[in-house]
């Protein structure tokens, strides 16, 4: 570990202060979901740690609402999904390596939004549709191909966006036709595993690194035709931040590479299941990757 990520890791780990909010705070913003909002919390830990002010601006909404508030300069930074990036925001075809994924959002958003992309996380949190061990086995769900051919059985809880978004529902029924259900039904994200546990649904969208998944023993259904690119997270920053704080990219560089598939799952579940609060599943977090 080279010292300026040794001293960033080291220092985050240290500090749980919230900052006042200044005028000169950098501005760490989430999405309206726990992943996010847990991992924004990370890096405003960080950055406290080594000495920059910050303001929380969290659960601002969806994708489009947090992008809006960066580009009008009331964000600074903010967690983003390579694949959402991708598909969401500039309407791009999927593709399959997590390297050219970044490459291609890195850049894009660099061009046309004047914001940069620092190093992504290992942790992948694709899109998903999950069910119950018992509907699976009544309905022999392995994968989406098989999902596909009872879907007009079967009815859907998800959010909103899912059902226009080119990775939800229209490139499901592209991909693999069918995906036409018994009924649609949407939630706030918080809420659309209640419909599958309360029996109002048969199958889920889901984020497969959501705490619910492992909690509950649900199936997760196979990608098996690849419609859903890679989902890898990294912080997302306004050029102009990045220059007159350069900090900011070492050390949030310095936490990125232990953002793992089992850490976020296991931070999700703590918050979502265990009722821990955000700020305490962070520092957690932060010291864990200080030893």
């Amino acid at each position: 570990m080279n010292v300026t990520r040794g001293r960033a890791l080291a220092l985050a780990a240290s500090s749980l202060a919230l900052p006042s909010c200044t005028s000169s705070a950098i501005r760490v913003g989430s999405k309206n979901f726990t992943e996010s909002i847990v991992i924004a919390e990370i890096y405003a830990q960080a950055l406290v740690a080594v000495g920059l002010p910050v303001e929380r601006r969290f659960n601002l909404g969806s994708t489009q609402i947090v992008l809006a508030a960066m580009q009008r300069g009331g964000v600074d930074l903010y967690p983003e999904y390579t694949g959402t990036a991708l598909i969401d925001v500039l309407h791009h075809a999927p593709v399959a390596g997590a390297g050219a994924a970044y490459a291609i959002v890195r850049d894009a958003f660099a061009r046309e939004y004047g914001l940069d992309w620092l190093t992504p996380a290992p942790m992948n949190d694709s899109q998903g549709i999950a069910t119950t061990a018992a509907i699976a086995k009544r309905y022999g769900l392995r994968t989406l191909s098989d999902l596909a051919r009872v879907s007009k059985e079967l009815r859907l809880a998800t959010i909103p966006e899912f059902v226009t978004r080119a990775d939800g529902l229209p490139g499901l029924a592209r991909v693999y036709g069918g995906f036409t259900f018994a009924s649609v039904k949407t939630y706030d994200i918080a809420l659309k595993y209640q419909a599958l546990f309360t029996g109002d649904a048969d199958v889920a969208t889901a984020f497969t690194t959501d705490g619910a998944i492992a909690a509950h023993h649900l199936v997760v259904l196979g990608d098996d035709k690849h419609l859903w690119p890679p989902y890898n997270v990294a912080p997302v920053v306004r050029t102009a931040t990045l220059r007159a704080h350069p900090l900011v990219a070492a050390t949030l560089n310095a936490v990125s590479p232990h953002l793992t598939d089992t850490a976020a799952s296991s931070m999700n579940a703590a918050v979502e299941n265990d009722k821990a609060e955000p700020s305490a599943v962070a520092s957690a977090f932060l010291r864990g990757i200080a030893r």
